[in-house]
C-alpha cells in the first residue's frame, strides 16, 4: 500500500463525466488530507486531519503541506513523428501562413516525408523520450494521434508505435487515427478520392487490428470539407471508432457544428468558432479541447473559452504537441495560458486538464479525479495552492508524480 499524508490542499473535480458551466469550476477542496492507495487504485480519501488505518509495511509519503491534484491528462498530441520543422519559423516571421507553407509542400507534408523515412523502432525510441518528459511535468495520461503517414503502411506503422508505447511506458495512452490530416501527393487535387481510400482501405485495417480508440479529421480550408469529414467519421463510427474533429482552427467552415450534429466526443482547436458552433457543441455536450499554445505559436487569436463555458460546453485544455505549430510538451504552460488568455479561473483550468480532458479521450471512468476506485494518478506540487500553479510560468511546478500508485520524482 501507499499512503500520502499531510496534504495541505487536495483539489480535484469529481465524477466520471465532463463538467460544464458553473460545474466546471466547482471542484472539491480538502484540507489536511490523506490518500490511501492499494494495487494502483485509490481506496480511501480523508480530510481535516482524519487519519487512515493502514498496514505497517505501507509506504508513506509526506506531502509536507503541499497541493495535490489528479495527474494531468493531455488530450491532444501528435508526438509520434520524424524530423522537426524549425526551418519553417523564418518563413512565418516573413509572413507565410500555416496554409501557405502546407500548400507549398511544407508543414504536415514535410513531417510526412520524415515519418515515412523513419523506422518503427526509431519512432518508438523518440516518442518514449517525449513521454518521459511529459511525465516529469505531471502528465499521467496522453492521447496520441497518427496522421504523418497518410498511406496504409505508414499510418499503421504510427499506430503500432502508439500501441507499443501504451504497453511499455508508465502513462496510459489513448490512440487516435488521423489519416485525414492532409492530402498526400499521391492524391493531390483529389480529396474525395483520398477520403474513399481511407474508408475502403485503411479504416478496416485499423479497426481489425484494434489500433485506435478514436477517428479524427482535419476539417479546414485546403484540406477536408464538411461533407468529406462527415462521410469519414460516420464510416468510422460504424466500425466502432468514436469521432473527434479538428475544427475551426483557421476558418469557421462548420466543423464545430458537425461535431454537434454527429455527436463527436470532442471538437479540437476551435480558434475561429462561431456562435452556431458553440450552440451545437453545448446541445450535444461535445467537449471542446482547446490548444492555447498553438494560438501563441502561430500568433492566432485564442479560442472563446469563456463563451463556451458560459454556454454549457465542457472545456478541456491540451498541448497539441507537434513539430510545426506547437513544439512544446509542457501542459503546465497550457494551464498558464488558459488562466491568462482564456480568462478561466484556476478551478476551471484544473478541471480542463484532468476530468474534462480524461472524458475527451474516453477515460473519465478511470482517471481525471481523486476518488475511491479510480487509478491512483496524482501530482504533489511544489506549491501549496491552486492559483500559484496557474500563475507561475517557465518552471516545472511538479515535485512528485504518482501513476497507478508508482512514485516518480521529477528532475
Amino acid at each position: 500500500m501507499l499512503l500520502i499524508k499531510n496534504i495541505g490542499l487536495l483539489a480535484t473535480p469529481l465524477g466520471t463525466k465532463s463538467l460544464c458551466g458553473a460545474e466546471q469550476g466547482a471542484i472539491q477542496k480538502l484540507h489536511d488530507a490523506q490518500v490511501l492507495i492499494d494495487d494502483g487504485r485509490i481506496i480511501s480519501v480523508t480530510a481535516d486531519g482524519e487519519e487512515l488505518v493502514y498496514p505497517a509495511d505501507t509506504i508513506v509519503i509526506d506531502a509536507e503541506g503541499a497541493l495535490v491534484t489528479p495527474g494531468l491528462v493531455d488530450a491532444h498530441t501528435h508526438l509520434v513523428f520524424g524530423g522537426w520543422r524549425a526551418h519553417e519559423v523564418p518563413l512565418k516571421i516573413a509572413g507565410a501562413s500555416y496554409l501557405d507553407i502546407l500548400n507549398a509542400g511544407g508543414g504536415i507534408l514535410n513531417t510526412l516525408t520524415n515519418t515515412r523515412n523513419s523506422t518503427e523502432d526509431e519512432l518508438y525510441e523518440r516518442s518514449r523520450g517525449f513521454l518521459a518528459e511529459m511525465l516529469n511535468f505531471g502528465v499521467t495520461t496522453v492521447e496520441i494521434k497518427s496522421g504523418y503517414g497518410l498511406n496504409l503502411e505508414d499510418e499503421l506503422k504510427q499506430l503500432r508505435v502508439i500501441r507499443r508505447l501504451g504497453e511499455t511506458i508508465p502513462q496510459d495512452i489513448v490512440s487516435t487515427f488521423l489519416g485525414a490530416h492532409a492530402i498526400p501527393d499521391e492524391f493531390s487535387g483529389n480529396a474525395d478520392g483520398y477520403i474513399d481510400f481511407i474508408i475502403e482501405k485503411v479504416l478496416p485495417r485499423v479497426a481489425e487490428e484494434k489500433l485506435a480508440d478514436f477517428c479524427d479529421v482535419f476539417l479546414e480550408s485546403s484540406v477536408f470539407n464538411v461533407e468529406q469529414s462527415r462521410k469519414l467519421l460516420l464510416a468510422a463510427q460504424k466500425l466502432g471508432l468514436p469521432a473527434k474533429i479538428h475544427a475551426d482552427e483557421i476558418d469557421p467552415l462548420g466543423g464545430s457544428e458537425l461535431a454537434g450534429e454527429i455527436g463527436a466526443v470532442s471538437a479540437e482547436h476551435l480558434i475561429a468558432t462561431r456562435d452556431s458552433g458553440i450552440e451545437a457543441m453545448a446541445k450535444s455536450k461535445v467537449t471542446a479541447c482547446l490548444l492555447p499554445q498553438t494560438s501563441l505559436y502561430l500568433d492566432k487569436p485564442f479560442a472563446r473559452a469563456r463563451d463556451m463555458i458560459n454556454a454549457g460546453v465542457p472545456v478541456a485544455i491540451a498541448t497539441d504537441f507537434n513539430p510545426g505549430s506547437c513544439p512544446s510538451l509542457n501542459l503546465q504552460l497550457s494551464m498558464n495560458l488558459g488562466y491568462l488568455r482564456y480568462r478561466m479561473y484556476p478551478e476551471e483550468v484544473l478541471t480542463a486538464v484532468t476530468l474534462n480532458a480524461a472524458c475527451a479521450i474516453g477515460k473519465g471512468e478511470k482517471v481525471g479525479s481523486i476518488e475511491e476506485g479510480k487509478f491512483a494518478d496524482l501530482v504533489i506540487w511544489k506549491e501549496n495552492d491552486l492559483p500559484m500553479l496557474c500563475y507561475r510560468m517557465g518552471s516545472n511546478q511538479a515535485k512528485t508524480v504518482i501513476k497507478k500508485g508508482i512514485v516518480y520524482e521529477t528532475y
